[in-house]
């Protein structure tokens, strides 16, 4: 069967090699440099597992910037496209997801598309009310930068967006090219599937938050941190993940994904979402001041990516802080082995540690 994967981003690249296990792939891509990296069988993102199946796997998959070649004979089309947090608007920009429908339904396309990308609640309904002579169904991506094919290959769950035979015959493909045969899964509306991706989101931020909060009192006691993190976490109620103190959730998701389900709330009565987005901005401000106010006469930042694993610093949170103490005229050095730079904000960048 020919699926057609819409976008190479850590989604797409993810889905379209899990999916070519056992089905004949095309991506469609924007980027001619990102096409011809797959096409010669490399990962245009850092992913070590990508890499390795890119090469050593007998996979069927191939890239073009042609949609008339990508969406020809094809049976699923999935749209893996940007969806970034629109300030102004208090929501996602879904620009992108609606370009490539509108260009689908010019087509003779007869099967299913499948949206990955993170969207506010009640787009897919509203999104296949205006189209309705397409098949749209909503499948939320639970995947992490730097581990995204092995979270596709043995994802915690996967959630269908929608009650019709033919969103279900793609939760059976994706159940068949998944490396565990055990995975849990929910079929649900698929405004229910859209609030199961930002409430899941939503929750991880305000754990990280959480932490956060315990490190900037323990650092204001003088604690141990870690003592005290080891405490809490015996508790299985609790458990020992996602409570390592940090300089705040930065990266793709936790940010948009938590400014967006505030904005769903709209009218309804909600403080403990809106207070995880205060609390992020105020860690920040609380590290900035702390180092600013610390006798070190220049200061090093290791690495400027949102986490460990990943080579995206697009709303990595240490920006903001390296922001704040240039601005306080602190001297600053960043090393950051993944940029092909000598600077960075008017900063020296270096490649070696040492």
């Amino acid at each position: 069967m020919k699926i057609t994967v819409v976008g190479m981003g850590y989604v797409g690249l993810s889905n379209a090699i899990a999916l070519a296990q056992r089905n004949t792939v095309s991506v469609l891509e924007i980027s001619s440099e990102k096409v011809d990296l797959l096409n010669d069988r490399k990962s245009p993102i850092v992913d070590s597992l990508a890499s390795k199946y890119l090469k050593k796997k007998s996979i069927d998959i191939s890239a073009t910037t042609s949609a008339q070649e990508a969406y020809k004979n094809t049976k699923y089309i999935l749209i893996c496209t940007p969806t970034n947090y629109n300030e102004k608007d208090n929501s996602f920009d879904t620009s992108s997801i609606k370009s490539v429908i509108r260009d689908i339904s010019k087509t003779k396309f007869k099967g299913t598309i499948i949206i990955r990308s993170t969207i506010p609640i009640g787009f897919t309904k509203e999104i296949q009310e205006k189209y309705k002579n397409l098949n749209i169904a909503f499948f939320p991506e639970f995947l992490r930068e730097g581990s995204a094919l092995d979270d596709t290959l043995n994802p915690s769950r996967i959630v269908c967006g929608s009650t019709h035979a033919h969103a279900k015959r793609f939760l059976k493909i994706l159940l068949d090219c998944s490396s565990n045969k055990d995975i849990p899964t929910v079929v649900t509306e698929s405004n229910e599937a859209e609030a199961i991706k930002l409430f899941a989101n939503t929750y991880l931020a305000m754990r990280v938050a959480f932490f956060n909060e315990l490190d900037t009192f323990a650092l204001s006691k003088s604690l141990n941190v870690k003592n005290i993190i080891d405490g809490i976490s015996m508790d299985s109620r609790i458990g020992n993940h996602y409570n390592n103190p940090s300089f705040g959730y930065g990266g793709y998701c936790l940010p948009k994904d938590t400014k967006q389900l505030a904005s769903n709330y709209e009218l309804i009565p909600q403080e403990l979402i809106k207070a995880t987005v205060i609390s992020n901005k105020k860690r920040k401000s609380y590290l900035a001041k702390f180092l600013i106010a610390h006798p070190a006469k220049k200061i090093g930042v290791c690495r400027l990516s949102m986490k460990q694993g990943s080579d995206n610093w697009r709303e990595s949170a240490v920006l903001e802080i390296i922001k704040k103490l240039k601005k306080a005229k602190k001297e600053i050095v960043i090393y950051e082995p993944q940029f092909d730079k000598k600077t960075f904000m008017g900063i020296k960048v270096f490649n070696d540690l040492n």
